[in-house]
């Protein structure tokens, strides 16, 4: 006897998104289902392996029933038991199906992303009520004494289960098409999808055909819809671009298009074919760690080991998609053994060898592709210089960065970037932040801007934490402009040392005073010839957090110390120079101390940090005003 449950609340909102869909490109329902189907003949076929009595001819068919209006897409791969139907079909992907329906959100309600957004989160089988008033699942797990089961819904909030009869194992999905769909049943229709999605599904697709005999008899014979070619083992001349394509959304489940296909053929030690792909945009997913495979495909000789290998690539290269077919692995390799098997890393090497090739020669020879590339994924790529040592120089050569000279937008290496320094320029000056509009506003940059010399930004999330790995480029190091004491060089240096030292003597009760103002929420005050234009900035000693770094710890929700800054003033300043006269006439006007913090806030909001007390520094900045213009 059937029993009736109920859907989790984000699958019965699922459900009612595919139930109620206007998508126009309702044909990944089948894409979705026999990528299904295919992954089940893995499962199958890996644990023939070890079982040879599992093994058996592999096959997808697909049974349109005109008649009944009804079409089933089978299987002959490891089916389910009672408990495995429920996890995977009545409460599947919980969490995967709220990280869908907030991108789905955040595209619109209209997005045309649907298609590519349902394979990449795991979502595929509801893809089934987009043209289905009723869909019925019948499944029998290979390998086990458990009773087949049937399970049954229309997509309205519950679905029954109930014990079933079923000679062999596998998975059979009947859908009964809405009256709008049946067009579905055409053998033509069915064939345009599969030769458009599913060609290189490893497994034959078999749709049974009626045909006409010469004495005008009838048979019905099964008909093979999809090539079954392993793309990766045929030469890269003879693979068409719109073969690249179907194989691409193959592996991605329809997700977005590739920017570079990348075929190896390694002989020797290693013997191994691979075919990698480039995306050309970032997957909705790639963050989402339960739902983005990071690794590739694996086979050995033929036979599909894992969709999920992270030992071919390190973390960093985590966008590459692909598949890589050893001839030299055992069929019987395990996870324990993938981590442990040195030919594995042999094949890691070559693989990641080839990647950073592919990538340099698109940086050389396609500037602006390999510019769309980085926008999308450098800040991963950049990962690498801090992880892995080995190629890190190769990394570094390919890291890209906004200036404080170029446009907006524009990006540069750091080897372009060395061949425009000056001849008295002996590091890389570089600033971290949040945003550029906060970067290129900072009073650490002046000194810069003024002698013609440039600075990198770096403004993703990462920089600040891959920075205390890269000490060194073209033997040049790097120096981080808001961080430690000013140098600026010989030339400069003895100029600078008297004006400073002038002020230090002729300021010295303002440095009393305003020492006696912040107390201990700075480390020093002194002055500086790092500024030409501001009164004063904040900088930290060169071992310290920087105000980035500190950031980014309290978004991880790490509690830090408050660190202390170096306030930092400027000798010319006139406002170093009328704060020390109004405290000669006046040493006790209240106006010093509310000069001295809103000097203080302005320094803060200069390096983008927040201000302890925003309204404090508002009414002080008002009063100041209205003061200057002789307001009562």
């Amino acid at each position: 006897m059937a029993q009736t449950h109920e859907f989790k609340t984000e699958v019965r909102q699922l459900l009612n998104l595919m139930v109620h869909s206007l998508y126009s490109n309702k044909d990944i329902f089948l894409r979705e289902l026999i990528a299904n189907a295919a992954d089940a003949i893995d499962k199958a076929r890996f644990e023939s392996v070890s079982h040879p009595e599992l093994a058996r001819e592999w096959q997808i068919r697909l049974e349109p029933d005109k008649e009944g209006k009804t079409l089933r897409i089978s299987d002959n791969g490891i089916g389910m038991t009672e408990q495995e139907v429920i996890d995977n079909i009545g409460t599947i992907a919980q969490s995967g199906t709220r990280a869908f329906l907030k991108a789905l959100e955040e595209k619109g309600t209209g997005a045309s992303e649907l298609p590519e957004l349902i394979g990449q989160f795991g979502v595929g089988f509801y893809s089934a009520f987009m043209v289905a008033d009723e869909v019925t699942v019948l499944t029998r797990k290979a390998g086990s004494d458990a009773p087949a089961v049937r399970w049954t819904s229309r997509g309205e909030g519950t679905f029954d289960l109930e014990p079933a009869e079923k000679e062999s194992a596998g998975t059979e999905i009947t859908l009964k098409l809405k009256p709008e769909a049946e067009f579905y049943l055409e053998n033509w229709k069915l064939s345009e999808i599969v030769g458009r999605y599913s060609d290189f599904i490893a497994y034959p697709i078999v749709l049974p055909t009626r045909k006409v005999n010469e004495d005008k008899t009838e048979t019905v014979e099964d008909r093979v819809l999809n090539s079954a070619k392993a793309i990766w083992l045929r030469k890269p001349s003879e693979v068409t671009e719109d073969e690249h394509k179907s194989f691409y959304a193959h592996l991605g489940h329809g997700g977005g298009e590739y920017l570079k296909a990348i075929h190896i053929s390694a002989e020797g030690v290693s013997e191994f074919k691979a075919l990698l792909y480039l995306p050309a945009a970032m997957p909705f997913n790639l963050f989402l760690p339960d739902f983005q495979k990071k690794g590739l495909q694996l086979y050995v000789r033929r036979v599909f080991i894992t969709d999920d290998c992270k030992e071919l690539l390190p973390d960093y290269l985590r966008f590459v998609r692909g598949v890589v077919d050893s001839s030299d692995l055992p069929l019987n390799v395990s996870r324990e053994i993938l981590q442990e098997n040195p030919k594995l890393m042999r094949i890691q090497k070559a693989l990641v060898s080839r990647v950073l090739s592919e990538l340099k020669k698109m940086q050389e020879n396609e500037p602006e592709t390999y510019k769309r590339f980085y926008r999308e994924f450098g800040k991963i790529l950049k990962e690498g210089i801090h992880t892995d040592y080995a190629n890190a120089e190769k990394i570094k050569a390919l890291a890209m960065y906004e200036t404080m000279n170029r446009a907006p937008g524009e990006l540069i290496s750091l080897q372009e970037y060395v061949n425009a320094m000056p001849g008295s320029q002996k590091e890389i000056y570089y600033l971290t932040g949040e945003k550029r509009e906060l970067v290129a506003a900072s009073p650490a940059l002046e000194y810069y801007r003024d002698h013609g010399y440039d600075v990198l930004f770096m403004t993703d999330p990462i920089d600040e934490w891959v920075m205390q790995s890269m000490l060194q480029f073209d033997k040049k190091n790097f120096k981080q402009i808001a961080k430690g004491d000013f140098d600026p060089g010989e030339e400069e240096k003895s100029k600078l040392d008297a004006v400073i030292a002038e002020a230090q003597k002729k300021y010295a009760g303002l440095i009393e005073f305003l020492t006696g103002v912040f107390g201990d929420r700075v480390a020093q005050i002194r002055f500086s010839g790092r500024l030409t234009s501001s009164p004063c900035c904040l900088v930290v000693e060169g071992g310290a957090l920087s105000p980035q770094m500190e950031r980014l710890f309290k978004a991880m929700h790490q509690e830090l110390p408050p660190s202390k800054r170096i306030l930092e003033l400027n000798p010319t300043h006139p406002l170093v120079a009328a704060m020390q006269a109004l405290l000669g006439r006046e040493p006790a006007s209240p106006l010093l101390r509310e000069y001295a913090e809103v000097l203080f806030d302005q320094a803060l909001l200069a390096e983008g940090d927040a201000l302890p007390d925003p309204g404090a520094f508002t009414r002080r900045l008002t009063d100041l005003l209205l003061k200057g213009l002789g307001a009562k």
